[in-house]
C-alpha cells in the first residue's frame, strides 16, 4: 500500500531524501521483473480497476486538488497555470476513461518485430520488452499522475512519479488510489510508486540512480527539462516546450485561417501545444491581421507585433505592444502572442526553424506546393497544413494516453506511449550449435 506524506515520509533533508527516494525506487526495481512476466489480459484488468477506483475516490481527490487551488492562489499564480492544475469530475472522468482506453489498446509486449533463420540454423526472433522502471519528473498538472501510471502499467514498466510542489496533494491523493488499486488487482506492490518530496533534491537523486531507474522522463517548463538532460546519469527522454507557430499564406483561406489561429492560441493557453507566433504574409496582412488581432484582443490576449503588425493594430484601433527579440523565442503558456509580418514562405520557415522548439508547427495555405514545403522544410515533432497544432496530443493520434510530447529525434519525437517505454530483446533457439 502506498503511504501518504504523514504516515511515512521523514523529515525532509539531503540524507533523507535521499534514502526515501532510494527506497521507492528499489521498490520499483524489485516490481518491475513480476510485472515484465504479468499477461495483457491481467494489466488491463488492473488498468480498469484503476479506472473505477478514481471515479469512487473523485470526492477525496478534488477535495486534495482544492488545497492545491487554493495554495496556488494564494501565491499569485496566473490563471493559465491554475487551469492546469484544477480538477473537477470532468477531468477526472477523463483520467479514469484514458485509462480504458488504454486497457482496449494491443499488448506492446512481446511482439514479435523481426524472425528468421541465420546460416547456422539457429532460429532468431527480436520481440518487444518493457524498458524495466521509468521515472517521471513533472510539473503542476496532475493528470500526467494518472497518465504516466497507466501508460507505464500497460507496457509492463514500473513507475516512479515525481510531481511538482503546486500539485503536492493532489498527486499524492491520485497516485495513492491508483496504486492501491493496482495491487488490490494483483499487480506487484511497489509497481506504482510516487516520491513526495518536491524539493530539488528528490529530484536530483532520481538522476543519480543509473541501474536502478532505466528511464528518466522530464515533462515540464524548459528549466525541469534543461536540469534533467544536463545532469541525469540515468538516460532521459527528453520532451520539448512548446514554442509553436501558426504561418498564413497570401494563398490562405482567410476565414479558415481566423478559426485555425483562434483555435490554436486560445482553446487552453496553459499546454505545451498552444500557438505562441502568429506569422503572416505581407501580401494578406491588411486583410487579415486587423480582424483577427481584434478577435485575439477580445480573449484578453496581449498582442506583441513586430513593426509592421504593430502599425495595422493601431490603425484599426487594436491594442497592442511592441514586440522584442526575446518575444521570438517565448512559450507564454499565457493569454499572449508574438505577431509578425513576413515576406513569403521562405522567411517563414527561416523564421520558424531559428525560434522553434521543435514541437508543433502549422501553415494555412491553398497553395499546396507552398503547404509541401512548409512540410518538408520544417524542422518539428508534428508539423500541419491547414489544421490547429492543437491537435498534437497522443490521444488525438490514435496512441491513447500520452506520456509526452518529445522534441528530441532519437528513440521517440513526437506524442509518446505505449511503444516508446518498450525495448526489444533477441530470442535465439538453436538446436546444438557452436561457433568455429
Amino acid at each position: 500500500m502506498m503511504k501518504t506524506n504523514t504516515e511515512h515520509c521523514p523529515e525532509v533533508g539531503s540524507g533523507a531524501v535521499r534514502e526515501e527516494v532510494r527506497r521507492i525506487a528499489q521498490a520499483a526495481k524489485a516490481a518491475s521483473g513480476a510485472l515484465a512476466q504479468t499477461s495483457a489480459e491481467e494489466r488491463d484488468a488492473a488498468l480498469g480497476a484503476m479506472a473505477a477506483a478514481l471515479r469512487a475516490h473523485a470526492a477525496d481527490i478534488i477535495a486534495a486538488n482544492a488545497e492545491d487551488v487554493a495554495a496556488a492562489r494564494e501565491a499569485g499564480t496566473r490563471m493559465s497555470l491554475i487551469d492546469r492544475l484544477m480538477l473537477d469530475e470532468a477531468r477526472i472522468e477523463a483520467m479514469a476513461a484514458a485509462l480504458e482506453d488504454l486497457a482496449v489498446l494491443p499488448d506492446p509486449l512481446g511482439r514479435v518485430q523481426e524472425a528468421r533463420t541465420l546460416d547456422s540454423g539457429i532460429e532468431l526472433t527480436r520481440v518487444s520488452v518493457p524498458l524495466g522502471v521509468v521515472a517521471v519528473v513533472y510539473e503542476a498538472r496532475p493528470n500526467v499522475t494518472a497518465d504516466a501510471a497507466g501508460i507505464c502499467l500497460k507496457s509492463g514498466n514500473a513507475a516512479v512519479l515525481r510531481g511538482g510542489s503546486m500539485a503536492a496533494a493532489s498527486n499524492e491523493a491520485v497516485a495513492r488510489v491508483l496504486a492501491d488499486a493496482a495491487e488490490a488487482a494483483g499487480m506487484p506492490q511497489g509497481c506504482i510508486g510516487l516520491v513526495a518530496f518536491t524539493d530539488r533534491a528528490a529530484a536530483d537523486e532520481l538522476m543519480q540512480l543509473h541501474g536502478v531507474v532505466d528511464v528518466l522522463i522530464p515533462r515540464g517548463g524548459a528549466g525541469l527539462i534543461r536540469r534533467c538532460v544536463e545532469n541525469s546519469k540515468v538516460p532521459v527522454i527528453e520532451t520539448g516546450t512548446g514554442n509553436c507557430h501558426v504561418y498564413v499564406h497570401e494563398s490562405a483561406d482567410l476565414a479558415k485561417a481566423r478559426s485555425i489561429v483562434l483555435n490554436a492560441k486560445c482553446r487552453r493557453f496553459g499546454v505545451c501545444n498552444a500557438a505562441e507566433t502568429l506569422l503572416v504574409d505581407a501580401g494578406v496582412a491588411e486583410a487579415f491581421l486587423p480582424g483577427v488581432m481584434a478577435d485575439l484582443r477580445e480573449r484578453d490576449v496581449v498582442l506583441h507585433a513586430d513593426e509592421r503588425a504593430l502599425a495595422l493594430a493601431a490603425a484599426s484601433g487594436v491594442e497592442a505592444v511592441p514586440a522584442v527579440e526575446e518575444d521570438w523565442a517565448t512559450e507564454y503558456l499565457a493569454p499572449e502572442l508574438a505577431v509578425r509580418v513576413v515576406d513569403g514562405v521562405d522567411e517563414a520557415i527561416e523564421h520558424v526553424n531559428r525560434y522553434s522548439t521543435k514541437h508543433s508547427e502549422a501553415v494555412v495555405a491553398e497553395d499546396e506546393a507552398v503547404c509541401e514545403a512548409f512540410l518538408a522544410r520544417v524542422d518539428a515533432a508534428a508539423v500541419y497544413a491547414n489544421a490547429s497544432t492543437a491537435f498534437t496530443d497522443g490521444a488525438q493520434f490514435g496512441l491513447g494516453a500520452e506520456i509526452g510530447i518529445s522534441t528530441q529525434k532519437l528513440h521517440a519525437r513526437g506524442p509518446f506511449a505505449l511503444d516508446a517505454l518498450t525495448s526489444y530483446k533477441y530470442v535465439l533457439r538453436g538446436s546444438g550449435q557452436v561457433r568455429a
